[in-house]
């Protein structure tokens, strides 16, 4: 554990990452403003995320002669949990545009807080590539936990989970059904709501993101 927090658990603490979530906070955000905040904020941590993934040389031609570089050694795969997930997605492949995208539709009851499966594809070579699995929230954790499972039955290894916001019940679950999972958040916020939802958190994501609520 460090300050608190499982070693597991990268929180960035970029000025600009910092900024745009206190405005997706905010209750009086609009659905316009707080779709494109979700989506420039998991762009800024794709640095995040990213700093250590392995990379192989090649070379290209300048207008003036070769010059070595690199690539990244292994494709991305990044897997919304719908729905709000989607709104993250976007701006995870603004800076990887050639990520394949796989989809996991779960909902969590109400009644339960249990995740209920209603949908999921993901593409056939999953296995082969960092499996980047975004969600705005990690709540109780069951959604992603779940979700995870259901990545690694299709052969995935390396996978990582984005989030906005997580709190210790969420953590918590996660970092023990699935601890070579890595989790990388803007925020740990204190806890939960009888309802499950994270306080002071930002409310209903997919609600917020669709207008929904």
């Amino acid at each position: 554990m460090t300050n608190g927090l499982h070693p597991n658990v990268h929180v960035s603490t970029h000025p600009l990452i910092q900024e745009k979530l206190t405005r997706a906070r905010d209750r009086r955000t609009d659905r316009e403003a707080f779709r494109n905040l979700l989506a420039e904020i998991a762009a800024l941590m794709v640095f995040e995320f990213a700093r250590n993934f392995p990379t192989r040389p090649v070379e290209v031609e300048t207008p003036l002669e070769r010059a070595g570089g690199a690539a990244l050694a292994a494709g991305i795969t990044v897997v919304p949990i719908l729905r709000a997930g989607l709104g993250m997605a976007e701006g995870v492949l603004h800076l990887i545009p050639n990520a394949r995208v796989g989809h996991l539709g779960i909902y969590r009851d109400e009644n339960t807080l249990q995740p209920v499966s209603y949908f999921d594809k993901l593409p056939p070579d999953v296995a082969e590539s960092h499996v980047v699995v975004v969600d705005p929230m990690l709540a109780t954790g069951g959604s992603a936990s779940h979700a995870i499972r259901v990545i690694k039955r299709a052969g995935a290894r390396n996978i990582l989970f984005l989030c906005l916001v997580a709190c210790p019940q969420g953590i918590g679950r996660l970092t023990s059904d699935h601890p070579d999972v890595l989790i990388y958040t803007a925020a740990v916020d204190r806890q939960l709501n009888e309802r499950g939802f994270i306080l002071p958190g930002l409310g209903d994501a997919g609600d917020r993101l669709y207008g929904t609520g």
